[in-house]
């Protein structure tokens, strides 16, 4: 049995003082006048993500599996919907593809189980919803929307989180609906050299937005690290690590590992940056990375500011990732 790691979340407000290799893709900051009508930016994992181990078919297939997420989002965007059902509506298609570690295609426990782990938070008034642990949900997006809108609660986690969706009337499958054979592979090899690779412990998928009301909002939904025990919980559900959004400053939404991630309490570390040092959300990214590569982790964010400006913001060899606003869209997946 691998030995889990759990850590207490911590806010960690002082600068890294050592650089490390990263990829931060800037954009200009936005002058309020030319913000753009809405936005929306998602990511589906960070990794070693390297072209000569990617075929030119599964390469597509990413793309293509982006290319829905977007479109998805941006339909509610344009239509005048809101950021966060924006939001949601991107990762939804990411948890249904088994391309991601979300939903279906969710990496296995040891025990050959699957507990997927969901968070949404909304810029306007800074609610949140969350689902950690839920084995049953179909879309642990939905759960965490619902626990926002449908309960004086943030987070439900376990068979809490499983009953409470199913009382609300989502849809609930069997915790065999995860399962995908190359998921299965990877356990097998986990368990039996009793070491995880890179991509063994990232491949969360989430997304952010800005509307045309110029509210914000995140999403992140994972089925976490292969081979974790029984109970382990990262930083996909826990609002401040992997998500945040807050009108004005800033959305973000993380993937990488998990424990790292918890401990720099990553997305709201980077709106702190944003609202009380006045640093761009690339630079505010770039620090919050830099303190998790100094404790030993690595991964990713998109970011999002008040005026519709975007970042995506790596340390690792590659993040899924991409834009769509009025003026197009673009998708990339490699380092370069």
């Amino acid at each position: 049995m691998l030995r889990s790691v759990f850590a207490a979340v911590a806010f960690v407000a002082a600068a890294c003082q050592t650089p490390i290799s990263s990829v931060a893709e800037e954009a200009e900051a936005v002058p309020e006048t030319d913000r753009p009508e809405w936005r929306l930016v998602i990511h589906g994992g960070a990794g070693v993500i390297l072209r000569e181990n990617l075929t030119a078919e599964r390469e597509a297939a990413y793309i293509a599996a982006l290319e829905t997420a977007l479109e998805a989002g941006a339909e509610v965007l344009r239509n005048g919907g809101s950021a966060t059902d924006a939001v949601q509506a991107a990762v939804i298609p990411m948890e249904d593809d088994p391309l991601f570690n979300a939903g279906q295609g969710a990496v296995f426990t040891a025990a050959a189980e699957h507990e997927l782990d969901a968070s949404i938070m909304s810029g306007a008034d800074r609610d949140a919803g969350a689902v950690a642990g839920v084995k049953r949900v179909k879309n642990p997006i939905l759960a965490a929307r619902a626990v926002m809108d449908q309960s004086e609660h943030v987070m439900f986690a376990g068979a809490g989180a499983d009953a409470f969706a199913e009382s609300v009337g989502l849809d609930m499958v069997d915790n065999s609906y995860f399962d995908t054979e190359s998921r299965r592979q990877s356990l097998e090899r986990v368990l039996r050299e009793m070491a995880r690779t890179d991509a063994d412990r990232h491949g969360t998928v989430g997304a952010v937005a800005i509307d045309v009301n110029g509210n914000l909002a995140a999403a992140t939904t994972t089925g976490g690290m292969t081979a974790k025990a029984a109970g382990r919980i990262g930083d996909s559900p826990l609002i401040g690590a992997a998500t945040y959004a807050q009108n004005g400053v800033c959305a973000v939404s993380a993937t990488g590992h998990g424990e790292y991630f918890i401990r720099v309490a990553v997305a709201k570390t980077i709106c702190a940056r944003v609202e009380l040092a006045g640093e761009s959300v690339g630079d505010a990214a770039q620090s919050a990375l830099d303190q998790v590569a100094e404790l030993g982790g690595d991964g990713g964010v998109v970011v999002i500011d008040g005026n519709g400006g975007y970042e995506y913001v790596f340390n690792s060899k590659g993040m899924y990732r991409g834009m769509i606003d009025p003026n197009g869209m673009e998708t990339a997946i490699f380092e370069e």
